[in-house]
């Protein structure tokens, strides 16, 4: 078996790392946003603490974290390889993004909408076969469809209607 270092001690991975990751995350944002105005960096810091303790001390909030921070190393690596690959074609051009297709951007939103919402459900130990099983096979699942569909249509008949009064 091998050997743990002390950097992966259960008492840091399970409360100290979690803690300095969300106190990080949430200070930057108060700090950014000026929630509670300018110049507010001691309360900033002693709420982003605050609610740092909290989050260590509930379960499956810290577990979901941790998945999602598995799912989001992967994910760099996969870009790193992809970014790398994509400079070997490249060449001296270089990634130009705002020069691409249209449609290539849709897709490429799509694509990272729909690998972090399952990211998401996995890391919420959402059973997944059994979420699609639900949704399409349910005895409910017909008149949930048609309804969303519905609504959907609905949705963008407006937008068409507002999107040409304002010209």
């Amino acid at each position: 078996m091998a050997e743990l270092s002390f950097l992966q001690s259960p008492a840091l991975t399970n409360f100290v790392y979690p803690f300095l990751l969300l106190f990080f995350i949430i200070f930057a944002v108060l700090e950014k946003t000026k929630l509670f105005g300018e110049g507010k960096t001691q309360i900033n810091a002693l709420i982003s603490f605050v609610i740092g303790f909290i989050f260590v001390t509930a379960i499956f909030p810290k577990e979901m974290v941790n998945n999602l921070i598995l799912f989001l190393t992967i994910a760099i690596v996969i870009m790193f390889i992809v970014l790398v690959l994509w400079g070997f074609v490249a060449g001296e051009e270089g990634l130009k993004l705002s020069s691409a297709p249209k449609g290539l951007k849709w897709a490429i939103g799509i694509f990272i909408i729909l690998a972090v919402t399952i990211a998401v459900l996995w890391a919420a130990g959402v059973n997944v076969s059994k979420l699609i099983n639900d949704l399409f096979h349910a005895s409910w699942s017909s008149t949930f469809w048609t309804n969303v569909i519905f609504i959907v249509l609905v949705a963008a008949a407006l937008a068409v209607a507002i999107g040409t009064s304002k010209k």
